[in-house]
């Protein structure tokens, strides 16, 4: 079986860091991912992904990254359910992150020049590596993959 998952998205709030009765460090995070196609008015829509990192990757994230961080994570998908108090199950579904990175430096998100390095933690170790260059990158979807104008395609044409 396969449940692998890969994101680049911002941080809608700062992770909230907490520790377990054993001392286990671990935060919680919401990654705002922009969708690849535009609605109706013309507008990029995101989904609000929730997720969870554990033990020293938890540290690090809430020291190194704020709300509108650029981020990727790589993880996979658990899905659970609790009972709330009027006694309803509620069902959930996190990404639990195994490996992190800052894809732009801070100075960089809050207009400065960029700092020409990045911060990675994988599996409770981190390590500070310098960018291979300090241009940022356009993770944008704006350009329309279809060349914007509409297809025109006759009822006959379709094999249903």
């Amino acid at each position: 079986m396969i449940n692998n998952v890969v994101l680049v998205g911002r941080l809608t709030r700062d992770p909230e860091l907490r520790y377990t009765p054993q001392n286990i460090a671990t935060a919680r995070f919401s990654l705002a991912v922009n969708r690849t196609f535009k609605n109706a008015n013309g507008e990029r829509e995101a989904d609000f992904i929730n997720c969870v990192i554990w033990r020293q990757s938890a540290e690090n994230l809430a020291s190194w990254a704020k709300k509108g961080a650029l981020i990727g994570v790589t993880g996979r998908i658990q899905t659970g359910s609790y009972e709330n108090q009027q006694g309803q199950r509620v069902y959930t579904t996190d990404v639990v992150v195994d490996n992190f990175q800052m894809l732009e430096s801070r100075a960089t998100r809050e207009g400065g020049a960029p700092a020409g390095g990045n911060f990675t933690a994988n599996n409770g170790s981190a390590s500070s590596a310098p960018a291979a260059n300090n241009a940022t990158p356009d993770f944008g979807r704006d350009a329309d993959p279809f060349g914007g104008s509409p297809m025109e395609i006759n009822d006959d044409d379709l094999p249903f």
